[in-house]
């Protein structure tokens, strides 16, 4: 499945918001990862794809990772659109991580050990 599928100039612009305005734990965890801090892995940041908008993507490792905040509130409803955009993620072979923007602010240092180890197992494993 094709992630580059064409972008509407209204989503486009709402990454684009969302790259502009993270949250406390959204910045912690680009700081740690981005220009290939985190094992010289390369990540993007509030990517739209598949009609979402990922937090942060790894395309070698085919890796997404979600910092989950009061969006993601434990509803049903909250919880069915998190599955959705990763099952649909999954279809693309992408695997999501998600992690609650308590546990990064708290233990990024851990955060980022999982996600480097995932990342490399991914990769190693292609």
């Amino acid at each position: 499945m094709a992630t580059h599928a064409p972008i509407t100039p209204a989503h486009r612009r709402l990454a684009k918001s969302m790259r502009r305005d993270p949250t406390p734990a959204e910045r912690a965890f680009w700081h740690g990862v981005r220009a290939g801090r985190l094992d010289e892995l390369k990540f993007r940041r509030q990517v739209p794809m598949l009609g979402f908008i990922a937090d942060f993507v790894c395309h070698e490792a085919r890796l997404i990772v979600e910092i989950d905040g009061w969006q993601h509130d434990g509803t049903a409803a909250g919880r069915s659109q998190d599955t959705r955009r990763d099952e649909a993620f999954a279809t693309a072979d992408f695997l999501t991580l998600r992690f609650e923007n308590e546990l990064v602010a708290g233990d990024l240092d851990a955060v980022l050990g999982k996600v480097r180890a995932v990342a490399r197992s991914r990769i190693e494993g292609r």
